[in-house]
């Protein structure tokens, strides 16, 4: 498991929809661990902490009630995730492999960054960059 940082950083919060018993998106497209989860009683997620190259991330069963929703449940979502890798294309590739949805190729912008961007089978913008 990660050390606990001393200084702050993002930990993202995903809210998945409820009743999910497969998350291995994330495992097979993005190289994520699963460090811990706490399932429900009938076998679906209820929250899992997971890393990547040890930058912790949630998902999170949603709850309308305590204003959650998942993507679905309010048409899209109005955040996206930057996620910087040495190897966008690669990251893409493996990414859509597993299921993700292509939103646009990774291209190489006048601002100095290589960057794509897809969505996860759960609803959920990515923006896989890299500084050039």
């Amino acid at each position: 498991m990660p050390q606990e940082p001393t200084t702050p950083y993002f930990a993202p919060q995903l809210y998945i929809p409820n009743g999910t018993t497969d998350i291995s998106f994330y495992i097979k497209g993005l190289g994520a661990i699963e460090l811990r989860k706490f399932m429900n009683d009938d076998g679906t997620y209820h929250v899992a902490e997971l890393s990547i190259e040890g930058r912790v991330f949630h998902l999170h069963e949603a709850n309308v009630k305590k204003n959650q929703p998942d993507p679905e449940m309010v048409n899209g979502t109005t955040v996206m995730i930057g996620l910087f890798v040495e190897d966008v294309d690669a990251v893409m590739d493996k990414a859509v492999s597993a299921g993700a949805e292509l939103m646009m190729r990774a291209q190489d912008f006048d601002y100095g960054y290589r960057q794509g961007e897809f969505k996860d089978p759960f609803g959920h913008l990515w923006l896989i960059e890299k500084k050039i």
